[in-house]
């Protein structure tokens, strides 16, 4: 994707997919140059909101998954927040999801975050927004638009004459 060319940073896709149609969606994710995040669940640990309001906190559901995964196996947790994003690297993350943050709170939890996780934005991704997430230095860029707003191409039928 030229709008990435020169930057580190790898445009993933996710998980939301039509309904039978998925395994379709993420081989064009590939062919048009991005790359997959997960196929399904079992790829990987990724906690959410509801997994840290169950676990009652950022670092209690990142010790959770650590206790439950096996240990090859990365655990990536959802951030909103700059003191999330805290918790989380001392609690130990692999990778931080940077979740519907602006720019100027990327930035800030790249400082603090500072090379001790990996790093991935997520939420009001588009196109236009791609460079300037970019060079905020991110590794990863989630975009759910890659499968569930992809347009469709119109196939007919109407042309098909019996082969003898």
């Amino acid at each position: 994707m030229k709008e990435l060319e020169s930057y580190s940073t790898t445009l993933l896709d996710t998980r939301k997919t039509t309904p039978n149609m998925r395994p379709f969606e993420k081989y064009a994710v590939t062919v048009g140059g991005a790359t997959n995040h997960r196929y399904n669940l079992s790829d990987g640990v990724l906690l959410k909101d509801n997994h840290i309001g169950a676990a009652g906190s950022v670092t209690k559901a990142i010790e959770m998954a650590k206790a439950y995964a096996p240990f090859v196996r990365k655990i990536e947790i959802e951030t909103e927040t700059l003191e999330q994003v805290k918790e989380a690297v001392e609690a130990g993350a692999d990778i931080i999801m940077l979740d519907n943050m602006d720019n100027d709170t990327m930035k800030k939890a790249l400082e603090i975050i500072d090379g001790r996780a990996e790093t991935e934005c997520s939420g009001n991704v588009t196109k236009e927004r791609l460079k300037e997430i970019a060079e905020i230095g991110v590794d990863f860029v989630s975009c759910g638009a890659l499968t569930h707003s992809a347009p469709i191409m119109d196939v007919s039928l109407k042309n098909l004459v019996p082969i003898e």
